[in-house]
């Protein structure tokens, strides 16, 4: 699904060349637009103010900024001339410290004013602090740079193969390992995205995504900005605020992860005539999966279509989506979008339509290696192929269907069991908004199968009728044996839910 404006933008200078100068690009809540003319001389501005501190095109700078214009912007300009490393704002001291050195960041870029921790921890492991401040007035997103000293650097826009943006992976199971992503992956990527999507100058999207994960940089900044669109930037998702953005923005699209779709679809009821004045073209929904019912629900509410997708940071976001006006399977992830996409198995041999495997991928838009870590390397490449640890199929349409992470496949005594499958049958239960099944520790079976659950407003259900409906529908080994009523399941910093460590967060383990 590559587009020619994809194949021929190489950097972010020239994926940011598409929309007339006088064409919007960023808005934000009350504030003014930020033009594509202004917004292209903010970036020549930004790597001549970093060139002048001693920052260029090798070295990193980490940002820690709130949600917003000036988050979306400063990621753009900075990752143009040197290498972006945004970082969430909500983390600790401890964890800034980390981050800052395993990136050997030479640079943090915070607001001015900030009285975040990672402040102090810059000051630390002696990194150059550079102010951000706002240019009110100027349009969303406009901002100057201030620092002290000056120093030698590779100055002037980055080249293709050079690294733009940088992250953690999520380190659930193991040290964080680091992805650098050059111009090219994040360019292609970006022009991925907006081919499946069908975006262009006259799209309109409401971004509620977390710029500091790949979700909200590629498919809520970049890939509509690559067709000259606009982007409603927002301080951040809030269930409450939405209704409220689509009044003001007037979007034709937005991207979430599933629990803010579901989120959404709770205020819905009383939002009727909003969803009436501003119909969407579609929706879109990657990072995790998104139950069928939810999609089914979604779609009913604002007649329009959920496209789900799947992606992951090693591959600059987006590797398969389903289509836009072609056939969409719910449960599926749909058809490769970018890069080429197969099923292998243990030893390296890719499969047939239909036989279970571990899904690789490889393409312009993915990274090429895991940064000072050849053990990692070794284990996700196999014939120039990236494992991305999950598990999935493909049919004879070549839509692929993920039955779980490989590290989520709960292991009950040799029997193994897909979380995903028994996700979607708890989710046909009436009373049931939001599921998901995870392992405990056994003693004797090594793992047991759990669930937490959330109910519906206004309905009931105790464990043992939901345990007694799962058990009608599926294997006796498959029905979980602990479930837990709750107000709300624990999610990670992008909104994600995180099957891995549930069991520890919610107390169930030692």
């Amino acid at each position: 699904m590559t587009t020619a404006s994809a194949q021929r933008c190489s950097t972010l200078i020239e994926l940011m060349s598409k929309g007339a100068d006088d064409a919007v690009a960023i808005t934000a809540p009350g504030q003014a637009a930020l033009t594509y003319g202004r917004l292209r001389k903010l970036v020549q501005e930004t790597i001549a103010s970093l060139n002048g501190f001693g920052i260029g095109r090798k070295d990193r700078v980490a940002i820690v900024l709130p949600n917003g214009p000036e988050m979306a912007t400063a990621f753009i300009a900075i990752a143009s001339g040197a290498t972006a490393a945004p970082l969430n704002p909500s983390y600790r001291a401890d964890e800034f410290e980390f981050y800052m050195a395993d990136l050997s960041a030479k640079a943090l870029v915070v607001e001015a004013g900030s009285t975040s921790p990672a402040v102090e921890m810059a000051r630390k492991l002696g990194i150059r602090i550079i102010t951000l401040t706002p240019m009110l007035g100027e349009g969303a997103g406009a901002f100057h740079l201030s620092a002290e000293g000056t120093g030698e650097c590779l100055g002037g826009p980055a080249e293709p193969d050079e690294t733009a943006l940088i992250l953690h992976t999520s380190g659930t199971t193991s040290r964080p390992k680091i992805v650098p992503l050059s111009q090219r992956n994040v360019s292609v990527s970006a022009g991925n995205i907006a081919a499946t999507l069908e975006l262009s100058a006259q799209d309109r999207g409401l971004n509620i995504m977390p710029l500091f994960h790949i979700h909200g940089l590629m498919a809520g900044v970049l890939a509509p900005l690559s067709q000259g669109g606009q982007v409603f930037c927002t301080p951040g998702f809030n269930a409450l605020k939405f209704f409220g953005w689509m009044e003001e923005c007037k979007p034709n699209w937005y991207t979430a992860v599933p629990t803010m779709h579901q989120a959404i679809l709770t205020r819905a009821p009383n939002n009727r005539e909003t969803i009436a004045k501003y119909p969407l073209r579609f929706m879109r929904s990657s990072s995790s999966s998104m139950p069928p019912q939810v999609i089914t629900e979604l779609e009913a509410t604002f007649h329009a279509p959920l496209i789900e997708s799947y992606g992951m940071t090693e591959a600059s976001h987006q590797m398969a989506s389903n289509p836009l006006h072609a056939v969409r399977k719910p449960g599926s992830v749909g058809l490769a979008a970018g890069p080429e996409v197969a099923i292998m198995d243990l030893e390296g041999k890719l499969l047939a339509h239909g036989e279970t495997g571990e899904i690789v991928i490889r393409g312009a838009n993915v990274t090429a290696g895991y940064e000072a870590n050849p053990k990692a390397n070794a284990e996700a490449f196999t014939h120039g192929w990236f494992r991305t640890g999950d598990q999935g199929v493909m049919d004879e349409d070549g839509y692929v269907s993920l039955t779980g992470r490989l590290k989520e496949i709960i292991n009950r005594g040799g029997e193994k069991i897909s979380p995903r499958e028994v996700d979607e049958v708890l989710m046909d239960h009436p009373a049931v908004r939001q599921a998901v099944v995870f392992a405990v520790k056994h003693d004797k079976l090594g793992e047991e199968v759990a669930a937490a659950i959330v109910l519906r407003e206004g309905a009931s259900a105790s464990e043992a009728d939901i345990r007694d409906f799962a058990a009608k529908r599926l294997a006796p080994y498959k029905v979980p044996r602990k479930i837990l009523l709750l107000e709300q399941i624990p999610i990670g910093a992008t909104g994600k839910l995180q099957r891995i460590g549930l069991a520890q967060k919610l107390g169930l383990e030692a």
